[in-house]
């Protein structure tokens, strides 16, 4: 009897450090999220894509200009650091920024996404807009 109570015990308890981590992780993943809200907002895009997983890389794409596909050199060994180095700095210039700002957006995403959504950064347009022939 003792044995069963004990596995009924622990259950309970596993059970409510599960749910519990759950509840941490997802205010987690809430707060390192909300800057990139704001970066969409400001951008003309709909927040809540910031929180959709896969979704948001392919409406930053369209923020800065490039093809939806390259969501795809994400799931690529090395290239995608490289191509995540190539996104934030557009994504700096997309809001009139400089490369040292895209490189620090890349080294220290949550700070750098929070300075372009409550800073003075306005959105200038896709840095990388297919040039306009009159």
């Amino acid at each position: 009897m003792h044995i069963a109570q004990l596995l009924m015990d622990d259950t309970a308890a596993s059970a409510g450090i599960g749910i519990g981590g759950l509840f941490l992780y997802l205010v987690i993943y809430v707060v390192a999220v909300l800057p990139l809200y704001g970066v969409f907002s400001k951008a003309g895009e709909p927040g809540w894509a910031a929180f959709v997983p896969i979704y948001n890389i392919i409406v930053e794409l369209k923020i800065i200009g490039r093809p939806a596909w390259w969501v795809v050199l994400f799931f690529i060994p090395v290239v995608n650091i490289v191509v995540a180095v190539l996104i934030a700095i557009d994504l700096a210039k997309s809001f009139g920024k400089g490369t040292g700002f895209g490189v620090g957006l890349f080294l220290l995403n949550w700070i750098f996404a929070l300075i372009l959504w409550l800073g003075d950064a306005r959105y200038v347009g896709p840095a990388n807009a297919a040039p306009r022939t009159a």
